[in-house]
């Protein structure tokens, strides 16, 4: 059973049926719960082969009407959105640097049904409130707010969002041990990290990459890291497009260019 649908099982039965009379607004909780995952997936981290960081602070903005609807479950919302970031990183051996929040904030821009994410990697404190997590910000050098990535100081490894350096480029050190490869997809200007084997696109929220497209399917096509990176159609309903051919299978280079629907999707790789 997958972890949205475990998600949505659980809130079934909080507070004798509350949340699916509260949650008939336009904002459904499984939206925001597949957002928080597109969220780790887009900005993990890999600080090295056996470990890649992704953020532990959420901020799920809303429209009034919807942050009004939901406020006073606020907490309760909040911890089991938490649990499935949680279970959602296990399941893609992701790591986190101090504990995972996710909180709910009006946003006066916003309309009714529409929500925005912010995220950001706090470290551990000894008090592990706001306050602290700022103070360990600062004691970092990085931004505090919110969009902004913290992580403490790992002289071995590379900070969250840079690339790996080889050890062969650091003063003294022994020749590089391996040579790891970087993926990802360029989306209408968004970079996607491809941090696993495999990567769905689609339209449904359980896919990897949601792309919102009436021409693309729930479950579109899948990414395959390989070796050699390899594209797969999924049985969509208009197929996809590499490289300028109409195909269901295809191998993929550096630059390739996948048209499904009416989206552009730019394969992008380069070693670490």
């Amino acid at each position: 059973m997958g972890v949205l649908k475990r998600f949505e099982q659980r809130l079934e039965g909080l507070v004798n049926g509350t949340f699916a009379k509260v949650f008939k607004s336009e904002v459904q909780p499984v939206e925001i719960a597949g957002a928080l995952q597109r969220e780790c997936d887009n900005n993990a981290s890999i600080w090295n082969r056996d470990r890649t960081v992704v953020p532990n602070d959420f901020i799920v903005e809303l429209s009034t009407p919807d942050y009004e609807r939901l406020s006073p479950y606020s907490g309760q919302l909040g911890d089991e959105l938490a649990g499935m970031v949680r279970d959602y990183a296990k399941q893609q051996r992701y790591t986190f640097m101090g504990p995972i929040k996710v909180h709910l904030e009006k946003a006066e821009d916003l309309d009714t049904g529409l929500y925005r994410v912010r995220s950001r990697t706090l470290a551990s404190s000894t008090s592990q409130d706001r306050p602290g997590q700022a103070a360990a910000a600062r004691a970092t050098g990085a931004p505090s707010q919110p969009g902004g990535h913290v992580a403490p100081p790992m002289p071995t490894s590379p900070p969250p969002g840079a690339p790996p350096v080889p050890r062969s480029a650091a003063p003294g050190a022994g020749p590089q041990p391996y040579a790891q490869t970087r993926r990802w997809v360029e989306i209408n200007g968004t970079r996607h990290q491809i941090s696993r084997s495999t990567l769905v696109l689609g339209r449904s929220t359980d896919a990897d990459v949601r792309i919102d497209d009436p021409g693309v399917s729930r479950r579109h096509c899948e990414i395959r890291v390989g070796p050699p990176p390899t594209i797969q159609d999924l049985g969509s309903t208009n197929g996809i497009v590499v490289d300028g051919q109409h195909t269901t299978h295809a191998s993929l280079r550096d630059g390739s260019r996948i048209v499904v629907g009416s989206t552009t999707i730019v394969y992008r790789q380069a070693e670490g």
